[in-house]
């Protein structure tokens, strides 16, 4: 039997491949997405080859000619895909060759699948990070826009889910902001690693022709080229580096999410939702859930799971190009859909969230949240903190027995923690923030100069 020349590898084998390995073997239904990369990218080698002298210059122009229609189709959605299409490279290269003859058969000339698919896979990270890092900066405007809201809103702040010290929500709100400076700064590095270039690479051991890598790369919008082709073809640490970013970012959202399901709920009431970012219940009329939230929160485990899955699939491979890595692609792209899905989401439900500052501020004032005011207090009377710590704690034990805060204190409790003949000092939650007056604290006007900083940093992103 003849050789598959259907295919790219299709001459050094005798009949067709068989027709379970042909279902596991194809990355079509993955791949195709990157169409304009693939394109681009073919288009790109196409003219360096021809302005090498590699291919005549004839054969270039009809190339790149053949491959703007297919580009056409791919636009129209009139491309018909063919059965021994296995992956989006195979099927553009087949329908060039269709349309330009023997110079479409020259376009893979002096490269190889495995550079040409990790470049395009590396362009479309860069063009898909280009625009989530539009999206962080909108859930970051949003946030910020609130916090100026809403500076005199006061909120308790908590460790291990129990009140600890008063806060002001734009304080609460700004430190998700500083997560989300942290995940761009991830976002820009994972988008530097993919500005590399390794198209030239060939299978593994580069190019037997004399192509002009710093050309193509120019034209692909790289800043330079990969110096080992090995490492370039076996290597996907920039995919690692971008899945690592949305591992956090998720963490991050989780973490807001959760804020806001527990603040939205009736117990706590400090935040009500807008319809438009909530669902109902097919059985209980009443209910108004948090799915937007709740959502967010799940999903940090699907994040986390593609950025292991990639680890996992790389771990052990010898260089250099193993078929394990066609799976990479599983994994970044689902990462990407997934970070395109919340944070949109994330951001309208930050920006229509209506916050109950009545209830907040209330809070705020209830407890035992100024307790550790009091103590401060007493270190300013000249006593040492541990004794200060020990009487102040003395005084809530007895005052939470008779399940009293600290405002209802009299002169006996005061006397039985051994605190007797103490004036107390402004316990209000206002007299506590405005005590955490140093850089990073909650006093208005270092909340404030934060909001200066962070919206400085969010538009020089």
């Amino acid at each position: 039997m003849s050789g598959d020349t259907s295919r790219l590898w299709g001459g050094r084998f005798t009949g067709t491949p068989a027709e379970a390995f042909e279902a596991l073997n194809a990355s079509l239904p993955v791949d195709r997405r990157m169409w304009r990369e693939d394109i681009q990218g073919s288009r790109a080698h196409a003219r360096m080859l021809g302005q090498q002298g590699i291919i005549r210059s004839d054969d270039a122009t009809a190339i790149d000619a053949g491959l703007a229609q297919v580009e056409a189709e791919m636009e129209a959605g009139t491309f018909v895909f063919a059965p021994g299409d296995e992956d989006i490279h195979t099927a553009v290269e087949r329908r060039l060759t269709e349309i330009a003859g023997d110079a479409g058969r020259r376009l893979h000339t002096g490269r190889s699948r495995n550079d040409q698919v990790i470049t395009d896979t590396l362009m479309w990270m860069r063009g898909r990070g280009e625009a989530q890092a539009a999206a962080i900066a909108e859930l970051a405007q949003a946030l910020i826009a609130r916090a100026r809201e809403h500076i005199d809103t006061l909120v308790p702040g908590y460790t291990h889910l129990q009140r600890a010290q008063p806060v002001r929500l734009a304080h609460h709100l700004l430190a998700y902001v500083w997560m989300l400076d942290r995940d761009y700064a991830r976002l820009r590095f994972a988008r530097d690693a993919a500005s590399v270039s390794p198209l030239g690479s060939g299978a593994l051991a580069g190019s037997g022709f004399h192509v002009d890598r710093d050309l193509a790369a120019r034209e692909l919008g790289f800043t330079s080229v990969t110096p080992n082709s090995m490492d370039a073809v076996g290597s996907r640490d920039a995919l690692v580096d971008y899945l690592a970013f949305a591992a956090q970012l998720g963490v991050h959202l989780s973490r807001l999410g959760a804020e806001f399901v527990w603040w939205s709920t009736d117990e706590v009431g400090f935040v009500v939702l807008d319809d438009a970012y909530s669902s109902g219940s097919s059985m209980l009329p009443q209910k108004k859930n948090p799915d937007v939230a709740e959502l967010a929160r799940a999903r940090a485990s699907r994040l986390a799971a593609d950025l292991v899955g990639l680890l996992g699939t790389t771990a052990g491979l010898p260089l250099a190009y193993n078929k394990d890595l066609q799976d990479d692609k599983h994994y970044l792209f689902d990462a990407a859909d997934t970070i395109d899905l919340l944070l949109p989401a994330m951001t309208g439900m930050v920006a229509t969230a209506v916050f109950r500052a009545d209830a907040m501020n209330s809070a705020a004032e209830e407890g035992f949240l100024a307790a550790t005011d009091l103590a401060d207090h007493l270190v300013g009377e000249g006593w040492p903190f541990r004794r200060a710590h020990e009487a102040v704690g003395a005084l809530v034990r007895a005052l939470a027995d008779r399940g009293a805060g600290l405002a209802d204190a009299t002169a006996e409790d005061l006397a039985a923690a051994g605190l007797g003949g103490l004036a107390l000092p402004d316990l209000t939650a206002l007299a506590s923030v405005e005590s955490k007056d140093v850089p990073g604290g909650t006093a208005r006007a270092q909340v404030l100069a934060q909001i200066s900083l962070i919206e400085r940093r969010v538009a020089g992103w």
